[in-house]
């Protein structure tokens, strides 16, 4: 019906029906508190891994750098011996670096380059001389003079198409021999060469020489080519193609001669590396390391290194089993404050639940805690400059008043200060500084829980955002001045500056956590009544077309109920919003109920059975509308509960006597499905509504009439035992009596007396003819209260009477 409220409510209810049925069938074999002391060792498990995980580095746990200051003052805890892996390796690295990069060197390169190509040059020459002059002129056999050297095959074509003299082929040698000695390197080891290198004679391993950036004096192989090229352009008797063919067969023969030897190189760090000693550290228990302000040395890095590597090794278990002592030990005080801190009017849960929700919180804000820490350090050694270096200036941005505003919205503020308190007790063991950041928690969290009124606007979580911001940036500059730290405006602002992002994430935060925790665990929040109070829900109109009768109805019990909660300490508003939708089941048949009836009976013309059936349905029918449209089920359990089990009572007598005397009923045919009142609102709203339609049959609706009615209701309702299942007390009932009488008698109060205006007869019933009557005056009205048909159960039934053969005793069906 309602497409809004479904889409509100649906998705998340349908994963909330989903996961539970996941997770709760292996649980369904064991008692209640049997799946809650699972629960509460799970909750403890999981807090204690959020705040001391083994695989992550503790929350609480200082990281320093060289040259940093000590912000507390560092102890051994117990007698260390710690053999620095990290110094160690550091030594070896540095060790390492300091070996000059190797290299071979080849002095016979460029005789060797010589050779090849005098070699390759006597082969082609051979094979020209060897051949006929007759066959010389034969194209065929010239291709047979290929050339053996580098450049390829093709170039015995050029240097066989002419006879080179002897002082050419001198000259070419002389250029190769030239830009092929002296220290030539590869192009790819010039990266090597910037710094010092040793330089060891391939034909003499012993000899080895040292060269400061040789680069300046070496040639790379791709410049003795260049120049090669250059040389050979300078021979007028060689034509363009002779030059390209030459240089093709030397530029190859052209070798580095310094080669680096990377092998010898790796070879030569590792036995310098494992000549290194590792660097080991010996504390004595209860040694000071450093004091709060001491500057952070090498050899003071190191012992806080062997003071952590024990910590997060040797005492591991020891740490972790301490604090899962101490999480339990906090939870089970926790539990025992749910358990005995009273009924919360807002907060329709049982203990188990509300402390389910409680653990939810905590779980949420721990977890918060634990990552924004992690970010504080972070971003803290992400910058080198003070006071962007400073881990705690950061953590001042933890929105620590989350869980206590979460709280403060969905349930009390009594819980949602124990809550802060609690979450600030957990912030100062994830805290580098425990105590100054548990008071912080702790004033932020108070901020949160009495900076704001009643949750009836989603502006509220806004508000307590900046309010709990404002609080935070003050409390930041305190804890700067209570630490001794120096006043710099950087630092101020700062500190300022993630206060109030404080306020803002905590805002954010509540945000996307509140409608979750209103879903899962079924809580109605005020703001969520209130939008369901909103008339143009589909619901609310089609009931205030269909049965306008009854729409008034609603509203008019809504008045009486709230004010009586009031009084009672009951949640007011829910009660107001249950009334508007106690009888929308009424929508299916409204003719059928008095309220909306204009002078004719339809019951004068069906057997009792009949009637009672359809009475009857509205209940059930109303459970499966608001079902339909994704009501909540706080605001479903007032549709039965505001009858409970009581009979159609005068329905039921009518039966009786128009039976044959071989005729049984069965009394279950005419009894409302129930339950009765589970919650102090449900047992208002019976009340309310069974005055709200006795006094509306009074004719003379004076303080007295509706006193006696209204005591005659409550007295008939007690009597049945209709409130044995809810938690109202007898002075509760009589608050609530006076309470009903005061309201009804502000609503009836007496009129002016208007000139020529005749009063009834005040000692008869009159029955108000169809024609004079309106939205506010449907039904039969009696002058004497006496004679206002309550039944034994406490509901008006005057409809049970047969309005068409007795006039002067109307009936109009409908139990209000």
């Amino acid at each position: 019906m309602s497409k809004r409220i479904q889409d509100m409510t649906s998705p998340l209810g349908k994963w909330r029906k989903k996961t539970w049925s996941v997770v709760s069938g292996p649980f369904k074999r064991l008692s209640e508190n049997e799946r809650f002391w699972i629960g509460f060792v799970v909750l403890c498990i999981l807090t204690t891994l959020l705040i001391h995980n083994p695989i992550w580095r503790s929350g609480g746990e200082q990281v320093y750098k060289e040259g940093d200051i000590a912000r507390e003052s560092i102890i051994s805890p117990a007698d260390i011996f710690f053999v620095d892996e990290e110094e160690t390796d550091r030594i070896r690295q540095t060790a390492q670096q300091i070996v000059s990069p190797m290299f071979s060197f080849e002095p016979n390169r460029a005789d060797e380059s010589v050779q090849n190509f005098r070699s390759s040059w006597e082969n082609l020459q051979r094979r020209i001389e060897a051949e006929q002059p007759a066959n010389r002129a034969n194209s065929n056999t010239k291709n047979d003079l290929t050339w053996i050297g580098a450049g390829g095959v093709e170039l015995g074509k050029v240097f066989s198409a002419r006879r080179f003299s002897p002082n050419e082929l001198e000259a070419v040698t002389r250029i190769l021999r030239e830009n092929a000695s002296g220290d030539i390197y590869g192009d790819q080891d010039k990266a090597f060469l910037e710094g010092e290198i040793s330089i060891v004679d391939r034909q003499r391993p012993t000899d080895s020489r040292q060269a400061q950036n040789p680069i300046m004096t070496m040639t790379a192989v791709s410049e003795a080519r260049r120049r090669l090229k250059e040389d050979l352009s300078g021979f007028r008797s060689f034509s363009e193609k002779e030059i390209d063919a030459f240089y093709a067969a030397l530029a190859p023969l052209i070798q580095p001669s310094v080669i680096h030897d990377g092998a010898a190189t790796e070879n030569a760090r590792r036995l310098v590396a494992e000549s290194v000693q590792p660097v080991t550290i010996s504390l004595k228990r209860s040694q000071k390391i450093a004091d709060e302000g001491d500057i952070i040395t090498t050899q003071v890095l190191s012992q806080i290194s062997a003071v952590r590597n024990y910590a997060s090794s040797t005492r591991q278990f020891n740490r972790f089993f301490g604090l899962f002592i101490l999480i339990s030990a906090l939870f089970w005080a926790a539990w025992k404050f749910i358990e005995h801190r009273g009924i919360v009017p807002r907060l329709a849960l049982s203990e188990q639940k509300t402390f389910a929700l409680f653990g939810f919180i905590v779980a949420a804000q721990t977890a918060l805690m634990a990552m924004f820490f992690r970010l504080a350090d972070f971003t803290a050694s992400q910058n080198v400059k003070a006071p962007l270096s400073d881990p705690s200036l950061w953590a001042f941005a933890i929105p620590f008043a989350f869980g206590s505003l979460l709280m403060n919205l969905l349930a009390d503020r009594r819980t949602a200060l124990f809550t802060g308190i609690f979450n600030a007790l957990l912030a100062g063991l994830l805290a580098p500084r425990g105590l100054e950041f548990a008071i912080y928690a702790t004033i932020a969290s108070s901020v949160s829980v009495y900076g704001i009124g009643r949750y009836r606007s989603r502006q509220t979580v806004t508000i307590a955002g900046i309010l709990v911001g404002l609080a935070s940036a003050a409390v930041a500059v305190a804890i700067i001045a209570y630490t001794q730290q120096p006043f710099i405006l950087n630092t101020i602002l700062l500190a300022i500056a993630c206060g109030l992002a404080s306020g803002v994430i905590t805002a954010a935060v509540t945000a996307v956590f509140l409608p979750m925790c209103e879903t899962l665990f079924g809580i109605l929040t005020d703001v969520k009544l209130l939008e369901l109070s909103n008339a143009d829900l589909p619901v609310l109109g089609h009931l205030a077309m269909r049965a306008p009768g009854t729409n008034q109805h609603s509203h008019a019990v809504g008045q009486l109920a709230e004010e009586a909660c009031r009084v009672v300490g009951g949640n007011s508003l829910l009660t107001r919003i249950g009334a508007l939708y106690h009888d929308i089941g009424k929508s299916a048949a409204p003719e059928h109920f008095v309220e909306n009836q204009m002078g004719k009976n339809p019951h004068d013309r069906l057997k009792p059975a009949q009637s009672a059936k359809i009475i009857i349905s509205h209940v059930t029918y109303g459970i499966k509308l608001a079902r339909e449209m994704g009501l909540p089920q706080r605001i479903i359990d007032f549709i039965p509960q505001h009858h409970g089990t009581r009979t159609l009572h005068f329905f039921l007598k009518k039966a009786q006597a128009e039976a044959r005397s071989d005729e049984e009923f069965v009394e279950n045919d005419f009894r409302y499905p129930g339950p009765k009142p589970q919650f102090k609102e449900a047992a208002i709203m019976m009340i309310a509504d069974s005055c709200e339609a006795g006094a509306r049959s009074l004719s003379e609706p004076t303080p007295e009439n509706i006193r006696f009615i209204v005591t005659k209701i409550i007295d008939s309702i007690l009597g049945d035992d209709q409130l044995d299942e809810c938690d109202l007390t007898l002075r509760e009932l009589t608050q609530i009596r006076e309470a009903m009488i005061r309201s009804l008698v502000a609503i009836y109060h007496s009129r002016v007396d208007y000139p020529g205006y005749i009063p009834p007869n005040s000692q008869q019933r009159i029955l108000i003819p169809a024609d004079v009557l309106d939205s506010e005056k449907r039904g039969i009205t009696y002058a004497n209260p006496a004679d206002i048909p309550v039944s034994p159960g406490g509901e008006i039934e005057d409809e049970a009477f047969d309005r068409s053969s007795e006039p002067d005793r109307a009936s109009a069906t409908g139990v209000k």
